[in-house]
């Protein structure tokens, strides 16, 4: 049986996961669980979120408070946000995880999807940060951890606004290092690779991405949601105390 690092400094932390009803964000769910945090997560798909849910409470953890919101509603999520904070006391670990890689041709994106596909992969990583950031520097400190991704690194094409928003996401993690770091609030980015989750699997995942994933990784295997959560949880605890402004590629040498 494979074991992992536990973390005491994250036992009995508020912290609050968006996206995390599927995918990594649900393995971040779990694995916070797993530290005795105390965890909050947003997400709009309620039946993926009550699932994930039952399933760290089956594991023998504490519910996690799942929060229903569509975080392009800037607010609805400030809401949601609030109530995390009032049930688990101020947030100390924000983990800004949810995204949609929807694929897209050039040529067929309008205004109104471009907006929206912003509105769903970097301003509300923005705004999240905004109604934290005071509860953070209220205590004395704490972490963020932005997800990124490896695909603008490796020149990905198909997703253009999905892309542009990751990268991005690398310059709002820069600045907001910068802004906080005077309240001891430190903010990183964690840039995984092709993950396995179900939706990749079930939408993008065939035998010529699985042959491209063989060939272009330095590790020749499939990666998972787990082992995303586990660089999370290193980067959210104090044991990475020193480390912030930074982007961590968790790709399995892809780029």
């Amino acid at each position: 049986m494979r074991k992992f690092a536990t973390y005491p400094s994250l036992e009995g932390r508020s912290v609050l996961i968006t996206g995390g009803g599927s995918g990594i964000g649900a393995a971040t769910v779990q694995a916070f669980a797993e530290q005795a945090s105390k965890v909050a997560f947003i997400d709009f798909d309620a039946e993926a979120s009550l699932k994930t849910v039952a399933a760290v409470e089956a594991a023998g953890h504490a519910k996690p408070l799942f929060l229903d919101a569509d975080l392009r509603d800037i607010g609805a999520l400030r809401d949601a946000v609030a109530e995390a904070a009032r049930v688990n006391g101020d947030i100390t670990v924000l983990v800004n995880n949810a995204a949609r890689d929807d694929r897209h041709p050039f040529d067929t994106v309008t205004p109104e999807y471009w907006d929206d596909r912003i509105a769903m992969n970097l301003k509300h990583q923005f705004f999240t940060a905004q109604a934290v950031q005071p509860m953070m520097k209220r205590q004395g400190g704490g972490s963020i951890v932005n997800l990124g991704s490896v695909s603008w690194l490796a020149g990905q094409g198909g997703m253009h606004a999905y892309t542009a928003s990751k990268a991005a996401i690398v310059g709002l993690t820069r600045g907001q290092a910068r802004d906080f770091g005077p309240d001891n609030i430190r903010v990183n980015c964690v840039a995984p690779g092709w993950i396995m989750t179900e939706r990749q699997q079930t939408l993008w995942l065939d035998a010529a991405g699985e042959q491209e994933l063989m060939t272009r990784q330095c590790l020749k295997r499939k990666l998972y949601p787990d082992e995303i959560a586990r660089v999370i949880l290193f980067f959210a605890a104090d044991d990475s105390g020193a480390m912030t402004n930074q982007q961590y590629v968790a790709d399995g040498g892809w780029v």
